[in-house]
């Protein structure tokens, strides 16, 4: 695992190879993260750069990492295990960007009340077909997690129906994986 694009390009991440099933870490493959950013740049979406990053199901937190290549501002991961906590902190020592990253050990089912201003561009990553992907958007919007317009990018291994209160902008499959990007729509 690398990072793709951006200031970090090239640069090896720590990894688990295939994944670790007992912690529910799959790492999202280069060449899916590669196709997502390009959709995100290409799009029109708001820009990665100087966005306000949340990564939730963050695993080895390559997403979140990969986002910061490209200029997001800062980037705050919520995962409740400790190897995913652990592989989070080598990622960041690596790219030196410590003072860009928050690790919440967190339930991202149970991610608590937000304390500072929300998030402007989410990636949710849960376990593959276990409906934990809505329980967490909802989570997180009911802690004030979310911007009003934020932009949701959720990962899972079919297509989604976005829950109520947000709109389903663009869905792409790339082999078992289907990214879905979503808007939340603004009162």
């Amino acid at each position: 695992m690398r990072i793709i694009g951006g200031r970090f390009k090239g640069t090896a991440l720590a990894s688990l190879g295939k994944g670790d099933s007992a912690a529910h870490l799959r790492p999202t493959s280069d060449r899916v993260r590669e196709s997502l950013f390009n959709v995100l740049e290409h799009g029109n979406y708001p820009p990665v750069r100087g966005a306000r990053v949340l990564d939730l199901f963050a695993g080895t937190g390559a997403l979140g990492f990969e986002a910061l290549s490209r200029g997001a501002a800062t980037v705050q991961f919520v995962d409740d295990g400790a190897r995913a906590a652990s592989l989070i902190r080598r990622n960041a020592e690596t790219l030196r960007v410590g003072k860009q990253i928050k690790i919440y050990r967190r339930n991202a089912l149970k991610p608590g009340e937000n304390r500072e201003a929300p998030f402007d561009l989410v990636f949710l990553d849960p376990p593959y077909g276990k409906g934990l992907g809505e329980k967490a958007l909802a989570a997180a919007v009911a802690g004030n997690w979310l911007a009003n317009g934020a932009l949701v990018v959720w990962e899972e291994n079919t297509p989604i129906l976005p829950p109520a209160g947000f709109i389903l902008l663009d869905s792409r499959t790339y082999g078992g994986t289907t990214i879905s990007i979503l808007t939340r729509e603004t009162p």
